[in-house]
């Protein structure tokens, strides 16, 4: 495995420099992107699987902002996410309601782990009312953890 990306063709030199040596130009995605992690680099995915799943239905309920867990998501969840906290407080003001925070106990926690650097984890919450699953598959990104989908079922 090389650290250093193949150069851009030699069609694509920038510039030669007076010792001769050429110049290339490199895709910075290459350096400056998201770096994917292994598994074995990573920390035990258990704990912020079960913190998040209480949070995401925190923030759901109104008790939690959404900015606070942002870190441990990828754009696209954040997104997803921050629509369904905005129908939720729609709901919450037509019906004239408080946000409160939700009184839950975790269940079952099932991880597993389909490729490496990926986890795809099931978390069974139980409320007053119902008892909800919660999904949620992390990927190794930047030397830690990030939900890159997240499903409340």
């Amino acid at each position: 495995m090389s650290v250093v990306p193949p150069p851009v063709p030699a069609s694509e030199v920038v510039r030669a420099t007076a010792s001769g040596k050429r110049l290339y130009a490199v895709r910075s995605d290459d350096f400056f992107g998201r770096q994917p992690t292994s598994t074995s680099r990573l920390p035990d995915p258990k704990p912020l699987v079960e913190n998040l799943a209480c949070s995401v239905l925190e923030v759901l309920a109104g008790a939690r902002d959404l900015e606070q867990i942002a870190r441990w998501m990828s754009e696209g969840v954040y997104k997803h996410l921050l629509k369904r906290v905005v129908l939720a407080s729609r709901g919450r003001a037509a019906r004239k309601q408080p946000a409160s925070r939700p009184a839950i106990q975790l269940g079952a926690t099932r991880i597993t782990s389909p490729a490496d650097g990926v986890v795809e984890a099931v978390v069974i919450v139980h409320g007053k009312a119902r008892t909800r699953a919660i999904a949620i598959r992390l990927e190794g990104l930047d030397q830690r953890w990030r939900a890159t989908a997240i499903s409340v079922l």
